[in-house]
């Protein structure tokens, strides 16, 4: 499967600076900007950062950033499922998952995190996928945000809609092992039947239990 990605770019302009948010971005555009040193709810900002680099490298892999000059402040990940992850099962070409999203501390009253995932789907670039995200609580950062598990879930949600990702129901036990996981979705336009019929069927594999 082809993956198209065109390159775009945004400015938001503050008081003494401007910060700017692109991609997709292939890895030469990442090896100059450094991690804010907050990045750091997946992994260290070093190693997260050579994360990205592998991630853009990769044919179907999208890195979507937010940059104050050269200090990337938030990203937001695309690529194909984890092969150790049953949503790699199908091995299906326009199955991509929304891996990782994380702002850094002081830039969260921005609203970065919508602006990087809009642009991650404008130019109809992701209407051939379906796009998933599986939301855990472990990884929210519930201290730093004082929030309840239950509003930042509301959060997440709300983010997501942003560019039509709803919930969908699932029996995968991770995201049943607690009530506030959950599974998002947005299937493009130009997905075919035969790839929803198969993404459900990866989706419910315990069909016993309902």
């Amino acid at each position: 499967m082809e993956h198209r990605k065109t390159y775009i770019r945004h400015t938001l302009p503050q008081p003494n600076n401007e910060i700017v948010i692109e991609g997709p971005l292939n890895p030469s555009g990442l090896l100059g900007l450094q991690m804010h040193p907050d990045l750091d709810a997946f992994r260290k900002p070093k190693d997260q950062h050579e994360a990205l680099v592998e991630i853009a490298g990769l044919p179907e892999g999208r890195i979507i950033l937010a940059r104050e000059k050269d200090v990337i402040v938030g990203y937001v990940t695309f690529h194909y499922p984890d092969q150790m992850e049953r949503w790699s099962q199908g091995k299906m070409s326009d199955l991509i998952e929304l891996g990782a999203i994380e702002v850094s501390n002081e830039y969260r009253s921005l609203g970065l995190g919508s602006r990087m995932i809009q642009t991650a789907f404008e130019d109809d670039q992701m209407e051939r996928y379906i796009v998933f995200t599986t939301e855990y609580y472990w990884h929210w950062d519930l201290k730093s945000s004082g929030l309840s598990v239950w509003d930042y879930r509301k959060m997440m949600e709300r983010l997501m809609q942003t560019v039509g990702m709803v919930w969908y129901a699932t029996d995968d036990p991770e995201i049943c092992s607690h009530p506030a996981n959950c599974l998002m979705v947005r299937i493009g336009k130009d997905v075919p039947l035969a790839s929803e019929e198969q993404f459900d069927r990866i989706r419910f594999q315990n069909r016993f239990m309902y």
